[in-house]
């Protein structure tokens, strides 16, 4: 055999086993889990001063209404100690409900709990090294023993911590400790919520207004952990950039996504989405979605 003809028979020969041996690996590879297909399905007009930061259903007591959460919803007693500002909430299997608040200045944030029996506690957590002070959501686990929370800006990670009042390892008197993070496998900027679809799936509302990462403006996200969270160590999120969400409004401007919610027993996700300028006080919306 000529040797140029030998040279491109070991060339396919050599293309052809590093196929097999890529499909072989393909097969012993985990797969990743399937991005889900959002359809809108409708939508209800969000309060500017009552609905325009959080949403999440609640399960326990039976028949409870969906809970929201914005300035108007803010006691006074938090405000005049500082904490100015109220993210997008979640609720517990068994009941328990959970704000996160920030203030304007300081090293903590902090966690404000009721309990299924409607008592209120308060969970605060001594910035670590490195953390941004703003609290714009917080995500029970399925299994309640973790809280995963976020930071603004462009971030690589989420912040998991023992679910404060469900956890046996947390307490009103003693700091609230970051347990872990995920480390996500692409940024993500400025999400204002997040909510469990499984296990180990996320779903979440970004309000980035630039579009650079994920070739869009104020998309909703899907995040695959690599693992349940917990406090043996850090876990892997992949992330996906499932649609745009809904930018409808009567006034043009910079419109803001903000909290998000995944009621299991409908299968519903719902999306708050705050119109621009005026509009604010007249349009804004929570956005309803099925899978498909």
């Amino acid at each position: 055999m000529p040797a140029p003809a030998r040279l491109r028979c070991q060339a396919l020969v050599t293309g052809l086993v590093t196929l097999a041996t890529a499909a072989v690996m393909s097969l012993g590879a985990t797969p990743a889990s399937a991005a889900d297909t959002w359809t809108e399905t409708g939508s209800d007009r969000a309060d500017p001063l009552t609905e325009s930061q959080g949403l999440t259903s609640v399960e326990v007591p039976a028949n409870s209404p969906n809970r929201y959460t914005g300035i108007g919803t803010i006691p006074v007693g938090l405000s005049t100690r500082g904490w100015n500002h109220v993210g997008d909430p979640d609720a517990s299997y068994n009941g328990y409900y959970i704000e996160p608040y920030q203030r304007d200045s300081g090293n903590s944030k902090m966690y404000r709990v009721q309990a299924p029996g409607g008592a209120w506690s308060e969970y605060v957590h001594t910035l670590a090294p490195g953390e941004a002070i703003n609290n714009s959501w917080d995500a029970i686990s399925p299994d309640g023993q973790w809280m995963l929370s976020g930071e603004w800006g462009t971030m690589n990670r989420l912040l998991v911590f023992p679910t404060p009042g469900i956890n046996a390892s947390t307490s009103p008197s003693a700091d609230l400790p970051l347990a872990s993070t995920v480390q996500l496998d692409h940024p993500v900027r400025d999400v204002q919520g997040c909510d469990f679809s499984g296990p180990t799936t996320l779903l979440c509302s970004s309000d980035d207004p630039e579009g650079s990462l994920f070739g869009m403006t104020k998309p909703l996200l899907q995040i695959d952990l690599s693992a349940q969270p917990s406090g043996n160590g850090n876990v892997s999120g992949h992330v996906t950039a499932l649609r745009q969400l809904p930018l409808r409004s009567s006034c043009s401007g910079n419109f803001e996504a903000e909290g998000i919610d995944y009621d299991r027993r409908t299968g519903t996700l719902r999306v708050i989405v705050v119109s621009p300028g005026f509009c604010v006080l007249t349009d804004s919306k929570t956005y309803k979605f099925t899978r498909g």
